[in-house]
């Protein structure tokens, strides 16, 4: 695939951007962007941040029309 078309390619999932501010107790603090609905939330750690991704996955109308 060409570069220009992978970099612009947009899913249907979900955007998002992760901004990692700290790195303490073998963790990752920060904060999620969720591109599509301009909401942003902060994480403690890693599995909380996949938690987040999940959880508004899970409650995107645009997946419902996959199933």
């Amino acid at each position: 695939m060409p570069r220009n078309t992978e970099a612009h390619k947009k899913s249907d999932k979900g955007t998002f951007v992760v901004q990692v501010r700290y790195r303490q107790h073998a963790t990752w603090q920060g904060k999620v962007l969720w591109a599509e609905k301009n909401e942003t939330k902060q994480f403690r750690s890693e599995l909380e941040l996949l938690k987040l991704i999940d959880s508004a996955l899970d409650e995107d109308p645009a997946q419902d029309k996959e199933l």
